[in-house]
């Protein structure tokens, strides 16, 4: 990836005695207990599995939305810290942002009006945002119980079959999605599909991130690359215009580090439109291709968050919406999570794609496999 500046980046060996410091103690982290994660929902059985490495590194995952509830990493001086927002229990994830830790589907992201054709034949998927459809729509994978097996202390399999007209989407589609822990400290996430009809898939991962640890403020002093030249402009109702705009010479340059509070609030209208960021970018690599997308750094903890993936667009959202309300907002350990506390990096195709003929197409057919991978790699800077 061109111009990355580096720095002096260290991948984490081992956690340090002093991290395994009693939960609670100041600079360490709540911990998530099985038994209120455990639940029947929609007669199916609802549980709280964890990922573990020989590091020390912890993701606890639900099979309710497939959401991640938590990802334990060292800081530089190798004290576990929680990175990723998230709630108590499975009553609180209820009740809670319904996108955070989720895995996305069936379509990730925005459609225009709910509207889209493949092959001459209109379709008309449920409104959930406004006049558009968002992230799958009513009942998204974000509200539905997955089949899970652990297959080994580092991976779990997560399933879920999409119904031919659920949500207004067409076709049977069978997908899932594994989650691993890996020894270099990274979650590797990754998903496939299939379809009995023509359709149309978009997957991504939906984790709320803060590198300086869930609930400890403001992630405005982060600094963010991005491997993009360029982005997908939205209109007032935050769905894409088909233009693909040049980031240079705008506050959506994050093609050298900067930091995100930088020029969150400069006069640019595509900052107003969403209160902050929430923008697809365009990246350099080529579409299909597993690479570094993006990465994100957090100056204090000396936190490094690497994203790659093999998708063609970057989500990046800067937490505009957390307002701290409860109990939308009220998460581990009582911690309410305000106004830009959290980021997300989501690779993904891009917004209301199929109805944009320049955008990747996210039509998959019977006889295909639809597959993408996203890695989350935690580091650490000196």
């Amino acid at each position: 990836m061109r111009k990355w500046t580096s720095g002096a980046l260290l991948l984490l060996l081992g956690v340090s005695t002093a991290a395994l410091a009693a939960p609670g103690d100041a600079g360490g982290y709540v911990e998530l207990k099985r038994e209120n994660f455990q639940k029947e929902i929609d007669g199916k059985p609802v549980d709280l599995y964890t990922l573990t490495n020989a590091k020390g590194m912890v993701v606890k995952i639900t099979n309710y939305g497939a959401k991640v509830e938590q990802i334990l990493v060292p800081d530089r001086n190798g004290n576990l810290g929680d990175v990723a927002l998230g709630y108590d229990g499975i009553d609180q994830v209820i009740a809670g942002q319904p996108s955070m830790g989720a895995f996305i589907g069936r379509y990730a992201n925005r459609i225009g009006g709910g509207k889209f054709s493949i092959d001459g034949q209109p379709y008309q998927a449920s409104l959930n945002d406004g006049p558009n459809s968002l992230h799958g729509g009513k009942k998204g994978s974000r509200f539905v119980v997955f089949d899970a097996r652990q297959i080994d202390p580092a991976t779990v399999e997560m399933r879920y079959t999409f119904k031919d007209g659920e949500e207004g989407y067409p076709g049977t589609v069978p997908a899932r999605v594994v989650y691993k822990v890996t020894d270099d400290n990274a979650l590797d996430i990754a998903f496939d599909a299939t379809t009995d009809k023509p359709t149309i898939v978009n997957f991504t991962s939906h984790v709320f991130f803060n590198l300086a640890g869930e609930g400890n403020g403001s992630i405005l002093n982060h600094q963010l690359q991005v491997d993009a030249d360029s982005f997908t402009p939205v209109d007032g109702t935050l769905i894409t215009t088909g233009e693909i705009r040049p980031v240079k010479g705008t506050p959506l340059d994050f093609t050298s580090p900067q930091a995100v509070g930088a020029r969150i609030a400069s006069d640019y209208d595509q900052l107003g439109f969403v209160k902050g960021y929430d923008h697809n970018f365009v990246l350099n690599k080529k579409a299909g291709d597993y690479g570094l997308m993006a990465r994100m750094v957090e100056p204090a903890s000396g936190r490094v968050l690497e994203v790659y993936g093999t998708q063609p667009g970057l989500q990046f959202y800067s937490g505009n919406f957390l307002t701290g309300a409860v109990p939308k907002d009220q998460g581990k350990g009582g911690h309410l999570y305000k106004l830009q506390e959290a980021f997300c990096l989501e690779p993904q195709v891009f917004p209301d794609a199929p109805n944009k003929a320049n955008f990747p197409s996210p039509v998959l057919r019977p006889g295909e496999t639809y597959s993408g991978r996203i890695t989350y790699k935690f580091l650490t800077r000196n």
